[in-house]
């Protein structure tokens, strides 16, 4: 997939990782208003300041959870209205499979969160520093097309990058609103030991991982990577940028041993066959809805 049309992002968030209560907020204030975030008195509504009217609208369509609309005010998602509504799968973010699912969302989200999909995507280094980091950000970016990123801004992402996997430690003194981690940082995607420089991605079987939050991961990059073909390789889910090995940091052994259950997990659905070497998943009749996958991660309670 070519980069030429894409638009990238490199701010946005106002330098806040998204909160707890923050996708809700928003979602809820959108369904009463659609015009809200561009309304003088948004930030009375939503009840935080100015920057963090921007960053909630920011991290909602991140997430996917609302759309823009020609207007310019903003829609609820079909995925929004299944997770948050009130009645919805998972609206206060309680269950770790909703974890999972937002930090797919934003780190497939190459326009939006285009620092989160590179260093999932395209950066390799299982162990690195911030400034390692920021450098070979800076380094893909200048083989983007449009107008280039001044380094200092990217510097700034990559904190908020590591501030939405990594813990913070709060100093004595500090405020305690200005800690607030990233609920994303539960998944322990990224470890820092303290004391040192160096971070490091942490690859392996994810066992919180649900199998239909994966299914949606492989359903949601069959149809951006290939959605007119009856067959996937393995090979392309678990290495290509955007892929499900890719964003879940699944090793792809992991990945093999649970797509090989994908047949009762689809009901039939899809496959998955090893034929002269060839590892693939194959479908069977119309494309699925990702979002149906997700029915069945919470209804399973997680990886079952």
């Amino acid at each position: 997939m070519g980069t030429a049309s894409i638009q990238h992002s490199f701010s946005g968030h106002e330098t806040f990782p998204f909160r707890y209560p923050w996708l809700k907020k928003g979602f809820d204030a959108v369904r009463e208003n659609g015009s809200v975030f561009l309304r003088d008195d948004a930030s009375t509504t939503l009840g935080v300041g100015k920057n963090m009217v921007r960053a909630i609208r920011h991290w909602c369509l991140a997430a996917g959870v609302l759309e823009e609309n020609k207007g310019g005010g903003l829609n609820i998602s079909s995925l929004g209205e299944l997770l948050l509504d009130n009645e919805g799968l998972d609206p206060y973010l309680e269950d770790p499979a909703t974890l999972w699912l937002l930090h797919w969302q934003i780190a497939s989200n190459r326009s939006r969160a285009s620092t989160w999909f590179w260093a999932f995507s395209h950066f390799h280094e299982p162990e690195f520093t911030r400034e390692s980091l920021t450098s070979a950000l800076y380094k893909w970016t200048q083989t983007l097309t449009g107008k280039q990123i001044a380094e200092s801004s990217l510097k700034r992402d990559v904190e908020v990058f590591l501030r939405t996997y990594v813990p913070s430690r709060q100093s004595r003194g500090e405020f305690v609103e200005d800690s607030l981690d990233c609920p994303l940082v539960e998944l322990g995607l990224i470890s820092h030991p303290e004391g040192s420089q160096i971070y490091r991605f942490r690859r392996g079987t994810q066992q919180t991982l649900p199998d239909g939050i994966l299914l949606f991961g492989v359903l949601s990059f069959w149809d951006s990577f290939s959605p007119d073909t009856g067959t996937l390789a393995i090979q392309d889910i678990a290495r290509q940028p955007g892929s499900p090995g890719r964003l879940f940091k699944l090793d792809e052994s992991s990945l093999v041993e649970r797509l090989e259950n994908v047949e009762k997990l689809t009901e039939g659905s899809l496959s998955y066959a090893e034929t002269a070497g060839l590892r693939q998943l194959y479908r069977r009749g119309d494309r699925l809805d990702p979002n149906n996958a997700l029915v069945g991660a919470y209804a399973t309670g997680g990886r079952r």
